[in-house]
């Protein structure tokens, strides 16, 4: 399953590779990627953990870049 998630007031392209890097090592995550000029996320990972996927995707984000606010794209 693919999600798509807007990381709004992300403003730095290292804190972009940080989060992407950290997500893509959660369990259930097959890949994850975070485009900084569009600000968004996109996540592949096992259908049935999505939503506990994207849970800790955001806070991970939260984690990185306090800033940021995580929206559906």
């Amino acid at each position: 399953m693919k999600k798509v998630c807007r990381l709004d007031g992300l403003g730095c392209a290292t804190c972009a590779a940080k989060i992407e890097n950290a997500v893509s090592k959660l369990e259930g995550v097959s890949s994850a990627s975070v485009n900084f000029m569009t600000t968004k996320m996109t996540i592949e990972g096992d259908e049935a953990r999505m939503d506990e996927i994207m849970e800790k995707a955001a806070t991970i984000a939260k984690k990185i870049e306090p800033d940021v606010v995580v929206r559906k794209a």
